[in-house]
């Protein structure tokens, strides 16, 4: 349990420094569209070297692709509500949807993590990797526009830190599911959480990416994924 505490408190540490980093200076757009890019590429690796793979092992396809299913309709209407929520906020509570987006995000990335630990298969660095360097450009650019929109240092970092803890307790929930269930259930959540992230990564990751670096995002993805699927081979 322990452990599990630990390393989600590793990966969802990134989302402090980067509100921190955020709120400190402006950052180049084509920087943070590279990191983007960068993490969308690694996030892609992890679903298809541990999340898709492990799942088919553990449960079949049946289980994986239900799995699948689910977790990509949860995340579409989740998205769609906060985006919502996001178009009638006042300036007062204009950071609420970015940071109800950024703990969509890190929920099913951080559970998949307890999981790997319960099973005994330790932490998954290629997946650890991953979610650290997705959610810098996340924060730094979330917390930018915050500051911007005359939130306060202070207000901008509670916020994210109270993602962040929620993000450390999803490890902590993943272990426990993996603690009491069958393998066929967790081919299921390792399934609902590659497809939350595959309909993260094409409607929002990817493009933001595009748009702030252009044709360096392909390339910054490119080496993501060879990084995190090296980091998936060595473990």
């Amino acid at each position: 349990m322990w452990e599990a505490l630990g390393w989600g408190g590793v990966a969802a540490s990134s989302l402090v420094i980067g509100a921190a980093l955020g709120i400190s200076r402006r950052w180049p757009r084509g920087l943070i569209g590279v990191v983007l890019g960068f993490g969308a590429g690694a996030l892609i690796s992890s679903v298809s070297f541990e999340l898709v793979k492990e799942g088919y092992v553990k449960g079949g396809g049946l289980a994986l692709a239900t799995g699948l299913a689910a977790g990509a309709v949860t995340f579409y209407i989740a998205d769609r509500l906060v985006q919502r929520l996001g178009t009638r906020s006042a300036a007062g509570l204009a950071g609420l949807p970015l940071a109800l987006g950024a703990l969509l995000d890190g929920i099913p990335e951080q559970a998949v993590l307890g999981l790997g630990l319960a099973e005994g298969a330790g932490v998954g660095v290629a997946l650890l990797v991953s979610i650290f360097v997705s959610n810098l450009p996340e924060a730094i650019g979330s917390s930018s526009d915050m500051r911007a929109a005359g939130q306060s240092p202070g207000r901008i970092m509670r916020l994210w830190a109270l993602v962040a803890v929620a993000c450390t307790l999803a490890t902590l929930g993943g272990y426990a599911v993996a603690r009491v269930t069958a393998e066929r259930f967790e081919a299921a959540v390792d399934g609902f959480a590659a497809g939350a992230l595959l309909v993260m990564l094409v409607g929002s990751m990817i493009p933001e990416a595009t748009e702030k670096a252009r044709d360096k995002a392909g390339l910054a993805a490119v080496l993501g994924f060879a990084v995190a699927a090296g980091l998936s081979a060595l473990t």
